[in-house]
């Protein structure tokens, strides 16, 4: 037996690649997936949610009853030439409707429209300045805390739980019996605005949370740009939408808030032309001459039910899913 050694390597055989086939380009066109749209204009979240509210006639409904409940509010001399607190008789006490007085009198023989006219500026004074200050604190706590950590949103959200667990009309309430000798449109404003700004700093603080791990202030921070000013350009005004929805809703609570302390007594005295008032003078009336409490009932009820309509529309035009469910 022949003890030559055998080669048992089998010879490599070369691969052979697989033909491919190109189509001719007249049998492939191009289609609207493969071209780029130069002209179309650029959006974002602020003009998507623009484009939603627009084509929504409720959100128009709402805003145009704003607008004239503002410039009620603002001019009424342009609504009625009858000073709410003068000219007042008791020989038309509880009258009915007359020439230039629609809905009649009061007890005290004041003109019901005149008042409900005059009441509005008082009501929304009130919720505007409450709203000026929530938002102004809530944005202070929520941002700082939110974008620090650490010690200070310890220490900030510890002070906002504090205040949160403590309700705003309840406050209110002990704040304006303390400060009984001074009440006004102000004093009112800050006793129910030092309460109810924890809602707008919780709101804020989870969504600047969100925000600050975007790649974008990654990109802020890689080109050496302070941390306060990262909040300020970058994270602040990416977060600032839920503020928005939250703040307009706010507006209708502040105003309810006045007219709740006004109708217990402890918020603005008789003499200012208030809705609430209005409404609490009216009670022993409601029988007898029952448009002094039904008239100033609809306008409170009609201003917040337009703020709170807008507000859940902006909430809901801010809101990427909420605008792909519908």
């Amino acid at each position: 037996m022949s003890n030559t050694p055998i080669d048992t390597v089998p010879e490599k055989i070369p691969e052979r690649s697989p033909d491919h086939f190109v189509a001719a380009l007249d049998d492939t066109p191009l289609v609207d997936v493969d071209s780029v749209t130069v002209g179309e204009k650029p959006s974002n979240l602020w003009i998507d949610a623009w484009r939603d509210l627009r084509r929504r006639p409720t959100f128009w409904i709402s805003l145009v009853v704003i607008l004239f409940i503002a410039v009620v509010a603002i001019f009424p001399t342009l609504f009625t030439q009858v000073l709410p607190d003068q000219n007042c008789s008791l020989d038309n006490s509880n009258a009915g409707p007359a020439a230039g007085h629609p809905f009649g009198f009061t007890k005290q023989g004041c003109d019901i429209f005149s008042r409900t006219v005059h009441g509005a500026s008082t009501s929304l004074s009130v919720g505007f300045i409450v709203i000026l200050l929530t938002t102004v604190l809530g944005i202070l706590f929520g941002a700082f805390a939110g974008f620090y950590g650490g010690w200070l949103d310890s220490l900030l959200s510890r002070i906002g739980d504090i205040f949160f667990s403590i309700p705003y009309i309840l406050a209110a309430i002990v704040v304006m019996s303390v400060l009984f000798a001074y009440r006004n449109v102000f004093v009112l404003s800050l006793a129910i605005g030092i309460f109810a700004w924890p809602s707008t700093a919780r709101v804020l603080r989870a969504e600047i949370l969100r925000v600050k791990n975007s790649d974008f202030v990654m990109a802020a921070t890689a080109v050496g740009l302070t941390r306060f000013r990262i909040l300020m350009r970058h994270v602040l005004p990416n977060s600032i939408a839920p503020v928005i929805a939250i703040t307009t809703i706010s507006l209708a609570g502040a105003i309810v808030a006045e007219a709740s302390l006004s109708f217990l007594g402890v918020g603005l005295p008789p003499t200012f032309m208030s809705w609430g008032n209005d409404i609490s003078q009216a009670q022993s009336d409601l029988r007898t001459n029952p448009q002094t409490l039904i008239i100033p009932s609809l306008a409170l009820s009609i201003t917040v039910f337009a703020f709170i309509i807008i507000g859940e529309l902006i909430r809901d035009a801010l809101d990427p899913k909420a605008r792909a469910q519908r």
